[in-house]
């Protein structure tokens, strides 16, 4: 008899903090947390006032817009923005004008313009992943991908839970994939949009993508993962379907685990 079709991937409507949450996206709570420190800066020092204060208070309302932003990490960008952009400045003045450049074309190299909309360079913990054999049994010779692999942190975690399986990266920085290869010479890896790659006749799918993107993760998981396959995310929960199981890291950050075909919370 012919397996089940998968879920589609829900369509729901946003809660009141899911609509406050789109209505300042990434990265709106940074550009106007260090907008407003550098008007405040600028205003401070016009007005003569104590050095501390035109120093500090830009700092103090630059941290206090982090609490806009979603996760750990963004929030501690967006405080930090105002400093480390003062230092910046203050560097400027001796060095030559093209050598802005070089940071700027390491930043292309390593994340390209279009995987802007993807997470950016956030390797897995060491150790994230112990554990989830015992959650997740999979067959030898398995085929789990790595979507986003980046240097090959979560391909190696993956390695040590499912040693038999067919490992495989998905990366669209040449300069990451290059990387990857040499980290993880035992795994597929290859320079591939993850978007437009196929994921049919995957076990599992392991994500640690960012909360914009999950969306997108479950609705190409519900077209093309067949019936028993999993979809593990590292942080960020599937918008809309219920996890089968949740692994609690070491780190204390959560692994949600779903598997086809999905089911759909109402």
């Amino acid at each position: 008899m012919a397996a089940p079709e998968p879920a589609a991937a829900p369509t729901l409507p946003l809660p009141l903090r899911g609509r406050a949450a789109a209505a300042l996206r990434w990265p709106l709570p940074a550009l106007l947390a260090w907008a407003g420190a550098w008007m405040l800066f600028a205003v401070m020092h016009r007005l003569g006032a104590p050095t501390w204060a035109v120093l500090g208070a830009p700092a103090v309302l630059g941290a206090s817009f982090s609490v806009l932003a979603t996760t750990p990490w963004r929030r501690g960008l967006v405080a930090a923005g105002f400093p480390l952009s003062l230092v910046a400045s203050a560097l400027a003045a001796t060095l030559p004008a093209w050598a802005w450049l070089l940071p700027l074309a390491a930043l292309a190299l390593v994340y390209p313009m279009r995987s802007w909309r993807d997470a950016p360079l956030f390797p897995t913990p060491s150790g994230a992943l112990r554990g989830l054999s015992r959650l997740v049994a999979l067959p030898p010779s398995a085929r789990v991908i790595d979507a986003g692999c980046g240097l090959g942190a979560g391909l190696r975690e993956l390695r040590r839970e499912y040693p038999r399986a067919r490992l495989e990266g998905l990366e669209w920085s040449w300069l990451l994939v290059w990387a990857c290869v040499l980290r993880c010479p035992w795994a597929q890896v290859r320079r591939r949009d993850i978007w437009a790659a196929d994921w049919s006749g995957c076990a599992m799918v392991y994500l640690f993508q960012r909360p914009e993107s999950m969306a997108r993760a479950v609705a190409k998981a519900g077209r093309e993962l067949a019936c028993g396959a999993w979809l593990a995310s590292l942080e960020f929960p599937a918008p809309g379907l219920r996890a089968q199981a949740v692994h609690c890291c070491v780190d204390g950050r959560r692994l949600w685990l779903y598997r086809a075909p999905f089911e759909v919370v109402r």
